[in-house]
């Protein structure tokens, strides 16, 4: 569930960085695709982290 949920926050969070910028469509899927990555694995890696944490 972190890894999705960061996945979400990150595409929201490129697009809105995309259009500060002043970006076409096509900029705004491209960082919202990239942010979206990124953040994924940083929630991957939180995700990982407390399940051994917990183990």
């Amino acid at each position: 569930m972190i890894i999705l949920g960061s996945a979400i926050l990150g595409a929201i969070i490129g697009a809105m960085t995309a259009r500060k910028r002043g970006g076409a469509g096509l900029d705004l899927a491209q960082y919202g695709a990239s942010f979206a990555i990124a953040f994924g694995l940083i929630g991957l890696i939180a995700t990982i982290a407390i399940h051994r944490m917990a183990v």
